[in-house]
């Protein structure tokens, strides 16, 4: 039996092995990194060659300090962000998560993304812990942009720098930058998910950006159970009790057909 059928069958085996998980479980929780969005074109941050901080350094460009000091740089690289996340759309990773939602197999999805996939793919119960591209706010007054509206202000400035039109203060992104905490609702309600699940699916993360990082261990302390599906190695692997190395988009897809009715 040749090498490639032998790991077919593994990784049929531990494909089956994380439905009977889901099938098993009370309650099911996802936890998504970048490498869910990779399939809709965004790339991730830490590939060699292709990963976002290739380019730029996050410390400089997308740090709160950053956007106060030299508001210009921070939107030369945030409007980039803005104009490359604004074409994308979901892939099937995404609505097999919906999927299963809807199905009662998945009780909610944790994100660190801040691309907007899981709620255009229509995902109901997110936590987004490092917030969301959906909307700017003014550092001075507060008041919320949609981020369209903040596109269009950053187009029209001659210096890139989108404006409040009530008080005319810089915007900022609704997102976590580096330097700033993350927040407490949110990060409370991401614990409390993990806490009382007996499965979590951690999807397309590192699983080395802390306290995100640390949410699965929530999970095992509480009794639960640990997959991942990510290509890259993690931290965590040998915790896992099913470990997925394929393409998220497969792996999800097959799990929702092998969830669905009979």
């Amino acid at each position: 039996m040749s090498s490639e059928t032998t790991g077919a069958r593994a990784r049929a085996h531990d494909s089956e092995l994380l439905a009977e998980l889901v099938r098993s479980a009370g309650s099911v929780v996802a936890l998504t990194g970048a490498g869910i969005s990779v399939p809709s074109g965004i790339p991730d941050f830490r590939s060699p060659a292709t990963g976002l901080w290739e380019r730029v350094d996050p410390m400089e460009v997308a740090h709160i300090d950053t956007l106060h000091s030299d508001p210009a740089r921070f939107w030369r690289f945030y409007g980039e962000r803005f104009a490359t996340l604004a074409t994308k759309r979901p892939n099937a990773a995404h609505e097999a998560l919906v999927a299963l939602e809807r199905a009662g197999w998945l009780e909610g999805v944790i994100t660190q993304n801040i691309d907007m996939l899981h709620s255009t793919a229509g995902t109901d119960q997110l936590v987004e812990i490092h917030g969301s591209i959906a909307h700017c706010s003014c550092l001075s007054c507060g008041t919320s942009v949609a981020q369209d509206q903040a596109r269009a202000r950053l187009l029209a400035e001659p210096d890139g720098v989108p404006r409040c039109e009530l008080c005319a203060g810089t915007l900022r992104p609704d997102v976590v930058l580096f330097g700033e905490p993350l927040p407490e609702a949110a990060i409370a309600r991401a614990g409390e998910l993990c806490a009382g699940a007996d499965l979590i699916m951690c999807i397309g993360s590192s699983l080395e950006v802390q306290p995100a990082g640390a949410l699965p261990l929530l999970t095992l302390r509480s009794g639960g159970a640990l997959a991942i599906i990510t290509e890259g190695p993690t931290p965590l692997d040998q915790l896992a009790a099913v470990r997925l190395h394929g393409d998220v988009v497969r792996e999800l897809s097959g799990l929702a057909a092998a969830l669905e009715p009979a």
